[in-house]
């Protein structure tokens, strides 16, 4: 099944190991997917003498990894092909204890520390984009704690546990046969979940603080060139993410970085983390900034996991996160009908009823990706007219099954039964409201900056943008902000990188001027 060049890949990944492991199968012997599940682990397995494959009969499809004999807690009920490949091979290298999504010894002991046992049911989509990350963030909290049992389930093989638990997003999370969370997410928002419902381990009383020449607040674009540029100058930088590439993660196809003709968005991201580990930058992922203050001019942060950074230059460029409609019906239905990603949850309204809510080019987009599954799309947008690229507006209106409303502003979610039912809208102009029978809602009105935690320091505009000048200067000294959280128009991949560069080089210029507002006894570095 796999092809000779992706056999080389998985041959080097597979080099370093230094343990066995054997793909263990358990399959009815009439199994629609047994000989495609078989054929791909085979091609796995011959990718090194260090790994091998046993197959058993028994119910239903099924496979577990054991490591010198003796299985892991992980079991995978699908034929990890698609986006769930990547997972597979991290499941071997994760036991091995390599692989890049491995977390920091902080995070590690946090696992750790979970009180179990635990049994979690992931049910994932192979076309699902967001999927391999919560999947892969729970294998990973399964390897470090054996108390925590994953099951992975590909929803197209086990449509009757997803039509009896009234499924319609990906991924489902249960724990304990209790929904647990649907969607997107970080290792570490959801170790911040379990650990709620577990019982969180004891924080170590007086944590220490840690001193930096520069602090870069998010991971994306943005705050991965400030890094960059700032560790280039000397600098002694950490930055403190909840996850590497940011909003990033989220984006399908990118075909404007001009030199890349075409990248996704995951890559792209790795590409951002792989380029960090050139330069000797201290990558604190899978926290939340919980508060950020100044004392004596230092800069400081508080992350969630009890942290305590410290710097003279703090660079914020936290990005935004996709706005929200709030209205009624609309949190109470996410993850059962409300979506945010037309290519994850699309599949899932198959000749359904759908409204999009947005006329930008995201909404354009998804409702141009849902004509060719749903039976029926009606576009939204609040002004007169559509907003996206005209391209995009010619194509839609040459798809049959799309409605498209201007000057209509959506009141309400209805749902019957725990999940979508119906929408009602406002047009506008003539004040009539119009109630439409519907199996799902796709938001995608925008995004809305990251800036909560520091309105305390900085100054922001109406909607929360944080006012810099031309240099990524905020109002107060050796504090900056770059990219989508800024002022700065156009929140475009390239002019983030761009604005994260020209911060960096804005608070070396101000450290050799001395004007970081620090006092000079007190600019003391790691």
């Amino acid at each position: 099944m796999l092809d000779q060049a992706l056999k080389s890949q998985v041959k080097n990944l597979f080099d370093s190991l230094n343990h066995r492991y054997t793909f263990k199968v358990t399959v009815s012997p009439d199994h629609t997917s047994k000989e495609e599940l078989i054929a791909l682990l085979a091609d796995v397995a011959s990718c090194s003498e260090n790994t091998d494959l046993v197959v058993e009969d028994g119910q239903g499809l099924s496979f577990v990894i054991l490591k010198d004999g003796s299985p892991s807690s992980v079991v995978f009920k699908m034929v990890p092909n698609g986006h769930e490949f990547t997972t597979l091979l991290l499941a071997v290298l994760n036991q091995d204890g390599i692989g890049k999504n491995l977390p920091d010894e902080v995070i590690t002991r946090r696992i750790r520390g979970l009180k179990g046992p635990v049994l979690i049911k992931s049910y994932v989509s192979l076309t699902c984009t967001n999927c391999p990350d919560v999947v892969q963030a729970l294998n990973v909290m399964s390897f470090l704690n054996p108390s925590i049992q994953h099951e992975i389930l590909d929803g197209g093989l086990h449509q009757q546990e997803i039509d009896s638990l009234g499924i319609q997003a990906v991924p489902s999370v249960f724990v304990d046969g209790a929904l647990f969370h649907v969607g997107r997410s970080t290792l570490g928002e959801l170790l911040a979940k379990l650990e709620e419902k577990t019982g969180a381990p004891e924080l170590p009383s007086g944590q220490e603080v840690r001193q930096f020449d520069v602090l870069v607040a998010g991971g994306g674009p943005a705050g991965v060139s400030a890094a960059i540029y700032s560790a280039r100058k000397g600098f002694s930088v950490a930055i403190v993410a909840n996850k590497v590439g940011g909003q990033v993660n989220e984006t399908l196809a990118i075909e404007n970085l001009i030199s890349v003709p075409m990248t996704t968005g995951s890559q792209l991201a790795a590409n951002l983390k792989q380029h960090m580990s050139d330069y000797p930058i201290t990558i604190l992922e899978n926290r939340l900034i919980e508060k950020a203050e100044i004392k004596d001019g230092m800069k400081h942060l508080t992350t969630s996991l009890g942290e305590t950074l410290v710097a003279p230059a703090l660079i914020i460029a936290t990005g935004a996160s996709w706005r929200r409609l709030n209205i009624p019906g609309e949190k109470e239905h996410i993850g059962a009908g409300v979506a945010f990603c037309t290519h994850c949850e699309g599949p899932f309204f198959k000749d359904k009823k759908v409204v999009v809510v947005g006329g930008g080019n995201s909404g354009l987009e998804g409702a141009i990706d849902l004509s060719s599954i749903a039976s029926d799309v009606t576009l939204l947008e609040f002004l007169p007219e559509l907003k996206g690229d005209q391209v995009l507006q010619d194509k839609l209106k040459t798809k049959s099954n799309v409605r498209i409303v201007t000057s209509a502003q959506t009141l309400k979610i209805d749902g019957t039964g725990g999940k979508v039912s119906g929408l009602t809208f406002k047009h506008r102009e003539s004040g009539q409201q119009e109630h439409l029978a519907i199996d799902g809602v796709f938001i995608q009105i925008g995004l809305s900056a990251n800036s909560d935690v520091f309105k305390p320091l900085v100054e922001t505009n109406r909607i929360g943008e944080i006012l810099v000048d031309a240099h990524c200067r905020t109002s107060v000294p050796g504090i900056y902000a770059a990219g989508d959280v800024s002022i700065v128009p156009y929140k475009q991949i390239v002019i983030a990188m761009g604005e994260g560069a020209k911060a960096a080089l804005s608070a070396f210029e101000d450290t050799i001027k001395g004007e970081l507002g620090v006092k000079k006894e007190e600019a003391v570095t790691a």
